[in-house]
């Protein structure tokens, strides 16, 4: 039996507002310092009872980043990520 497909496909101008909605302003300020330097916002992750947490991907698509709940940005995130 096949699961349907969850992941939503990289963020249109609407969808980066909705990626945005949960994010405290620590993130959204950290966010937006990065996107100074080209960094994208991917997704963001929303684990049970917890702080949402955002994924961001730097200009070449290799190095990935999360900004945690305080603003301040983990660049060795331990994360799990699909390809």
């Amino acid at each position: 039996m096949s699961q349907a497909e969850r992941r939503q496909p990289s963020p249109s101008a609407s969808n980066a507002e909705q990626l945005r909605r949960d994010l405290s302003s620590a993130q959204l300020r950290a966010l937006q310092t990065l996107e100074q330097f080209k960094w994208e916002l991917k997704f963001v992750r929303r684990p049970l009872f917890l702080e949402p947490v955002p994924v961001m991907v730097d200009r070449d698509g290799l190095k990935y980043a999360v900004i945690r709940a305080d603003g301040s940005v983990d660049d060795a995130p331990r994360l799990k990520l699909r390809g």
